[in-house]
C-alpha cells in the first residue's frame, strides 16, 4: 500500500510540474533541427554550412509542446461548447 502511494505521489508531482512547464513556456526546441532552424550541412572539403530550412517548426526552431498542445485543444473545445 506505502508503494502504491509513493508512486501515485510521484507521479502526481511529475504531472504538476510539466503543467507548470507547458503554462510558463509553452514553445520547446525543435527536436528535428534542436532549435536552431535549419539543418547543418558540409560541402566537399568539410566545412560547416547552412542546409535547408526545418519543415517541422518553419524554420523558427520551436515548437509547441504536447502539454500545452491538449490544453489549446481542450479550451477550443470548452470555448465552443460554452457559445
Amino acid at each position: 500500500m506505502a508503494l502504491f502511494l509513493v508512486a501515485s505521489a510521484c507521479l502526481t508531482i511529475v504531472t504538476l510540474c510539466y503543467a507548470a512547464l507547458c503554462a510558463t513556456s509553452p514553445f520547446g526546441d525543435c527536436r528535428r533541427c534542436r532549435g536552431m532552424g535549419h539543418a547543418i550541412k558540409t560541402d566537399r572539403r568539410g566545412k560547416a554550412k547552412r542546409g535547408k530550412d526545418c519543415r517541422h517548426c518553419q524554420a523558427t526552431g520551436k515548437r509547441i509542446r504536447a502539454g500545452r498542445h491538449l490544453l489549446n485543444l481542450w479550451m477550443a473545445t470548452y470555448r465552443d461548447g460554452t457559445n
